[in-house]
């Protein structure tokens, strides 16, 4: 066959790491037997992107295979189904969990293709493997289609719910979220309509410009920033490691924000946190929204609203704080996967046996987050998802093992309560969304009520 190669990349992560790991799988690839056409260097950018794959349009290719070798949106992969008629394959890789940054995140970025690929009714086939632990046998499958994502069967609702679920639903209708910006480009995952939404839950959603948050932050009074520096220095004992300017912008995010709330009445957020926290503002809004969700006010970051629905409903049925998180690693061998966000988890899932935090964003190099492994213990996972074009329930549990920090920020080792070898591909095959949201306890009785009294089909993986 003639494949057709497009070596996805971003610059925020370890570039140096990101090339080793290309010249690896490109290795593999040009011992495959196939004709291997396209760039051989990570595209960055929308424009080196754009090019590649006009080029590609005229080298009559048989197959397209995205190396997704770090994160990236999924607004390349999505150009990439709109320009070429032909089969798609995308092969992610994982990385050490060593306790320092993510270096590339690849499982995340595999996570929003197959969410978007799903929206667009796009089969495509898939591959999460170390490119040093790949052998041909396992690239002819990602490029024979063995490997091809399937249609998974829903539980559609029967209409069995009971007075507690209805209680639930009550609950949470008549809510309000605050969508502050607009979510970033190629992030289908963090699309929504207000309409549907509404229809669905009676949650309502008033959207806000980021300058009326940034605006609030920089008059918010010094008294009150001071009131948001005890707090944090209470739980921060290295609060004064971390650059005391940038501090300050990122406190008085969180005096905004609960100014914002009290005059909207607003019982949720969803932020658009990046980049322009960093880029306009100049202060990380992890912090705050970890401080929020520990008062049980969630916050949504890259502006998910379904996601902020989705912590509204699963922390009234826990009654306990939440944590929106992404799915970063799983490991078969192991069989358990990684839950990660920048520094933002609720500060009552702290592993008690560790002391948390003050530190920076990874990549933007800005306070404040908080950074502690989550305490062990059962988890449930639960999504209101729109993939594939259809609301439903996603619902997942396992439990939290106590292990050494596998990123930086907040995040903790999970095992499934179903082996890894399947989650795995249930997760690829649904397309769900890259945020979950994560309580404490197994719910999942009270959630398959929930689903039925809000008529939403459920899948559990």
């Amino acid at each position: 066959m003639r494949i057709g190669i497009l070596p996805f990349g971003r610059p925020t992560f370890d570039v140096a790491f990101a090339e080793e790991n290309l010249s690896a799988m490109l290795q593999v690839l040009d011992a495959c037997g196939h004709q291997i056409v396209g760039p051989r260097t990570l595209l960055m950018d929308g424009d080196a992107g754009s090019a590649a794959l006009a080029q590609l349009q005229g080298e009559d290719i048989d197959q397209l295979l995205v190396l997704q070798v770090t994160f990236t949106d999924a607004g390349m992969i999505a150009d990439a189904v709109a320009g070429l008629d032909v089969p798609i394959s995308i092969w992610a890789i994982p990385e050490p969990r060593i306790g320092g940054r993510l270096r590339l995140n690849s499982f995340c970025g595999l996570n929003l293709a197959s969410h978007a690929l799903g929206l667009r009714k796009h089969r495509f086939s898939w591959l999460y493997l170390d490119p040093l632990k790949t052998d041909q046998s396992a690239l002819s499958a990602l490029l024979g289609g063995e490997l091809a994502v399937r249609n998974l069967s829903l539980a559609e609702p029967d209409g069995t719910t009971d007075a507690q679920a209805q209680s639930v639903v009550s609950a949470v209708e008549g809510k309000k979220i605050a969508c502050i910006g607009q979510h970033p480009d190629g992030f289908d995952t963090c699309a929504y309509d207000p309409d549907e939404l509404k229809g669905l839950s009676g949650v309502t959603v008033d959207a806000l410009d980021l300058d009326h948050l940034f605006d609030a932050a920089r008059a918010a009074p010094g008294d009150a920033v001071d009131d948001v520096r005890k707090i944090a220095d209470e739980t921060l004992p290295d609060l004064s490691q971390v650059d005391q300017q940038e501090l300050d912008r990122s406190l008085r995010l969180k005096v905004a924000l609960d100014a914002i709330r009290g005059q909207g009445n607003y019982d949720a957020f969803a932020l658009r946190c990046w980049p322009e926290t960093f880029t306009e503002y100049g202060g990380a809004v992890c912090g705050p929204a970890s401080m929020l969700g520990e008062n049980r006010v969630p916050c949504a970051c890259e502006a998910d609203v379904y996601g902020a629905l989705t912590q509204l409903i699963l922390q009234e049925v826990a009654s306990a704080p939440v944590f929106l998180t992404d799915l970063v690693d799983m490991d078969v061998e192991d069989d358990t996967g990684v839950v990660w966000h920048c520094g933002q988890a609720p500060l009552s899932m702290c592993d008690e046996t560790v002391q948390p935090s003050a530190t920076i964003h990874t990549n933007r190099k800005m306070p404040l987050l908080y950074e502690f492994t989550l305490k062990p213990g059962p988890v449930t996972l639960l999504r209101i998802s729109q993939s594939g074009g259809k609301l439903k329930m996603i619902l997942s549990a396992g439990e939290m093992l106590r292990r050494p920090m596998a990123f930086t920020g907040t995040s903790g080792v999970v095992r499934f309560n179903r082996p890894v070898e399947d989650v795995l591909p249930d997760i690829m095959n649904s397309g769900i969304e890259h945020h979950l949201a994560l309580a404490y306890g197994d719910h999942r009785d009270q959630l398959r009520s929930v689903a039925a009294a809000m008529a939403l089909p459920l899948l559990e993986i």
